[in-house]
């Protein structure tokens, strides 16, 4: 049997930081209070005007591949989970792979919003799994949503930041990935996304006009607010019973890092103390793609992670898409 194993992690968070202060100073009104009590969101951090997002995937590449001792050249596949990609086309992944220079590695980017890193994991652990021309693969979920941010939308700066996060996956006979459940509701694919720009809306004068002059990440419509309080738990223990694993089994859960009431509420329903769910939006705000590696890099760096441990990430976004996955941590 061949088994993916996480064998590294790495991030990159972005200089310029931006308090509930400064965004306050954007909007003119106050935000702070009501974002520590109600998101849990108190700064994010804004990608420079000289970078795109390969470039956050990039550094946070070299992070993992540095602590992993892989040269970019061993890498057989680069994959990268993003809705904020250098290009409509081509994919970014081919842009971090030149970058990199990972000569010998295929490429493909993943969007299923910000549930794109934990598919991608899913789809590069099978593909280590079932096919043994794949040694080394690489898995970043990078974040440049605030290029598409309206500054004065309280709905959507508030929240939205940059980042990136990877790991390197490598081939073992010790089972490390331990399954993955996905599910999505498209029925709301029209409530939260960037709609201008695809062959849907063209970005024309008159469609650019509605959104400031560039293609904006929107909130359109509501969808319930108790989603993923009701979801989560329903994917994880699906997930868990293929395994063969229960909730208390696991030792770190990693969410989407959207909501840290909703992280709460989430852990209250699962009958599982907060302390075995790392969050990181207080500090990074909420960095869709990239929350999740990121925030496991973070556990991982304050050595919350040991080996033998069993870690569920489960993750939601736009569309709405929906992924778990299950590791036995053996780094």
């Amino acid at each position: 049997m061949r088994y993916a194993n996480i064998l590294s992690t790495g991030r990159y968070v972005p200089e310029k930081l931006l308090t509930n202060a400064d965004v306050e100073k954007i909007l003119g009104e106050k935000v702070d209070e009501w974002l520590q009590q109600n998101v849990g969101i108190k700064q994010r951090h804004v990608m420079a005007d000289h970078q795109a997002t390969s470039d956050l995937a990039v550094a946070a590449a070299k992070e993992a591949l540095s602590r992993a001792k892989v040269d970019p050249k061993e890498l057989d596949l680069v994959l990268v989970a993003s809705d904020t990609p250098d290009y409509l086309s081509p994919g970014t992944s081919s842009v971090v792979q030149a970058k990199l220079g990972a000569v010998n590695a295929g490429t493909y980017d993943i969007n299923a919003a910000c549930a794109g890193w934990v598919t991608a994991l899913d789809v590069a652990s099978k593909t280590i799994s079932s096919d043994d021309s794949y040694q080394r693969i690489l898995v970043v979920g990078a974040y440049g949503m605030t290029r598409y941010v309206n500054w004065k939308d309280k709905k959507t700066c508030t929240l939205f930041a940059d980042g990136a996060g990877a790991v390197v996956l490598g081939a073992s006979d010790k089972p490390g990935f331990l399954g993955a459940k996905l599910l999505a509701n498209g029925e709301y694919h029209d409530a939260l996304g960037i709609y201008t720009g695809g062959t849907n809306r063209p970005a024309t004068a008159e469609t650019l006009a509605l959104t400031d002059g560039k293609p904006a990440v929107q909130f359109v419509r509501k969808f319930p607010s108790t989603f993923n309080t009701e979801r989560w738990p329903i994917l994880l223990d699906t997930l868990l019973k293929r395994a063969d694993q229960t909730l208390d089994d696991v030792k770190l859960f990693v969410f989407t890092q959207l909501n840290l009431r909703t992280i709460e509420a989430t852990m209250k329903a699962l009958n599982q103390p907060m302390e075995k769910a790392h969050y990181t939006m207080d500090k990074w705000g909420y960095t869709g793609s990239a929350c999740i590696p990121m925030t496991l890099d973070d556990a991982v760096v304050q050595g919350k992670v040991k080996k033998g441990d069993l870690v569920a990430f489960c993750a939601s976004g736009g569309g709405l898409a929906m992924a778990s996955a299950l590791y036995r941590w053996t780094a």
